[in-house]
């Protein structure tokens, strides 16, 4: 089976107009389409992130995530970036905490986390 490339990540939110915001307006991701799907109560926002996407997901009552970070399933999702040290100032000047800088004791190169509003743990990863 010869994949080609990653489609898309899809996140579930519990608070839609804040994730909406935060990955469209703190993380500056494009809007692709959003639809409200009556039937479910749910909110779908499709965004763009180079040549994938991320989908954004309300679902009514969806559980929390069982720990942090280290459940089973997606660890974390990571992005990257050309200048590690603007993007944390950027992303600290709209008031988004983040961890300190460490080195990928692997590749040498240098990265930090943050998280969305639901927690979920993000990485800015220095390419």
């Amino acid at each position: 089976m010869p994949l080609k490339k990653l489609h898309h990540v899809a996140l579930i939110c519990s608070d839609y107009p804040r994730s909406k915001h935060f990955y469209t307006q703190v993380l500056g991701l494009e809007v692709i389409a959003e639809t409200y799907r009556a039937e479910r109560d749910s909110w779908k926002l499709d965004l763009r992130l180079g040549d994938s996407q991320l989908e954004l997901f309300s679902f009514p009552g969806a559980p929390p995530r069982p720990s942090y970070p280290e459940a089973r399933g997606l660890r974390h999702l990571a992005f990257a970036v050309d200048d590690l040290d603007a993007a944390i100032a950027e992303l600290n000047a709209q008031g988004v905490a983040t961890e300190p800088v460490r080195s990928d004791a692997l590749t040498g190169k240098r990265f930090t986390f943050f998280a969305d509003p639901d927690h979920l743990p993000l990485e800015l990863y220095e390419v």
